[in-house]
């Protein structure tokens, strides 16, 4: 007997069937929607240069957290996030007329932190390496003054 989520193979086992959330899905819509929105309707000047990284949303579908970089400076950047507070109703309510969903989800934007988080790891990534002798570099010859 097969357990839910799983299908039989050719030879008569089973293996695990590929399932994603329905959260996930609507939240990849969600990214695709509010990317498209705020690069072609919000017309706010401060929110400019913002990228759309992620975004995660509740199992009940009530509330997406939206991920946004930008390549302003700190000062500019709280300017950025005004603006997107500003924008988060006219946002809400252009995914309502996208999206057939039964409940529009509350639009919260945040800070994306991973990508500076990344680069401080390949940095440190850089240095232990740099740290260790590599086993097929030359040594230098003769004495060393």
């Amino acid at each position: 007997m097969l357990a839910v989520g799983e299908t039989m193979t050719a030879n008569g086992g089973t293996m695990a069937k590929t399932t994603y959330k329905r959260a996930d899905r609507v939240a990849d819509q969600i990214r695709m929607e509010v990317a498209d929105i705020l690069m072609r309707k919000i017309k706010d000047p401060r929110v400019r240069s913002v990228t759309v990284t992620d975004v995660e949303l509740t199992a009940d579908l009530r509330i997406a957290h939206v991920f946004v970089t930008t390549m302003e400076t700190q000062e500019a950047e709280r300017e950025v996030f005004a603006g997107l507070a500003k924008a988060s109703g006219f946002v809400r309510a252009e995914l309502g007329r996208r999206l057939t969903l039964r409940y529009l989800p509350e639009v919260i934007f945040k800070k994306d932190v991973s990508g500076p988080r990344g680069d401080r790891v390949l940095e440190l990534l850089d240095q232990l390496h740099g740290g260790i002798e590599q086993p097929d570099a030359p040594k230098p010859e003769g004495p060393v003054e």
